[in-house]
């Protein structure tokens, strides 16, 4: 089991064309947080938002930040322990099981 699960959800403050109706991947973020916390209360995670225009140094990072921009993936992007678990509008259900494999 990993100590800590690293969460990292990308995206940016525009929100993309297919996203119009749903939260910003800031606020989604904050949702994640708040359901995966309180599923799995004595697990550690790290949640990281990453905003794609301002990926920093970070080569993974800048990674999916040059893929979300090239069209490879949708946004808001939701990176597991560097695995791609959801784009777009997040399914708990799935996170919940990546996770459970992780713990």
């Amino acid at each position: 089991m990993a100590e800590t699960i690293k969460v990292t959800v990308y995206g940016a403050e525009v929100k993309c064309a297919s996203c119009i109706h749903l939260p910003s991947a800031k606020e989604t973020m904050e949702w994640l947080e708040a359901a995966i916390t309180r599923k799995f209360p004595e697990t550690s995670f790290e949640f990281t938002y990453i905003d794609i225009e301002h990926p920093g140094i970070d080569e993974t990072h800048i990674k999916f930040s040059d893929a979300i921009k090239d069209d490879e993936y949708f946004y808001p992007l939701v990176v597991l322990e560097d695995e791609v678990v959801a784009e777009g509008n997040p399914n708990l259900k799935s996170i919940f099981e990546k996770i459970e494999q992780l713990s």
